[in-house]
């Protein structure tokens, strides 16, 4: 194993520590995800060094490690930035294991996928932008009465109110709105 090999590793490592518990952890606080996080990145990086030792070919491994990856996101209810974080530890574990690139191209690569992670995933971003799912203890039939009465509820602009289910029995209906807050947002910055 050569220096620059073992430089790409300990890049690898500093790099999951900050994705993991510099931006995904202090800002989800999902405790059952650090691990997955960190499994799978050097999962994916010694996966890559022994195909990089080995006669198998390389789209093989990785094609199999793919399909375990894609088994296990399908195996627990993630939301989509969860799975942003578990694709660019993937992607960090991959930069850093692939042989023949250079430590300074890895390095970069690293540092713009935790860049496009820190920006994409920061809480002022967009903060005013919510979506929730909403039991509103009426049934509406009317789509302009709903709108009306969930901007009311949620003291904001409803962009999107999808339903989901209407209980005439129960009289009440479950929707998925998409709305921006006109109430202020106390916004945490990290």
């Amino acid at each position: 194993m050569t220096p620059s090999t073992l430089l790409a590793y300990g890049l690898d490592l500093v790099a999951v520590s900050i994705l993991t518990f510099g931006l995904y952890f202090p800002r989800h606080r999902r405790r059952e995800l650090v691990v997955a996080y960190l499994g799978v990145n050097v999962g994916v990086l010694a996966v890559c060094a022994a195909l990089a030792e080995s006669a198998i070919g390389a789209g093989l491994g990785l094609g199999l490690f793919g399909v375990l990856s894609i088994i296990r996101l399908r195996s627990t209810e993630l939301g989509q930035h969860e799975v942003a974080y578990y694709f660019s530890a993937l992607a960090l574990g991959l930069l850093c294991g692939l042989p023949g690139l250079p430590l300074w191209s890895a390095a970069a690569l690293c540092a713009l996928v935790l860049l496009v992670v820190h920006v994409g995933d920061h809480p002022r971003l967009l903060a005013r932008y919510r979506a929730q799912v909403v039991v509103v203890d009426r049934a509406y039939l009317d789509h302009g009465a709903l709108v009306a009465h969930l901007e009311q509820l949620l003291g904001g602009t409803v962009h999107q109110a999808t339903v989901q289910k209407v209980d005439l029995v129960q009289d009440t209906t479950l929707v998925d709105v998409r709305f921006s807050s006109a109430r202020a947002t106390a916004a945490v910055a990290r």
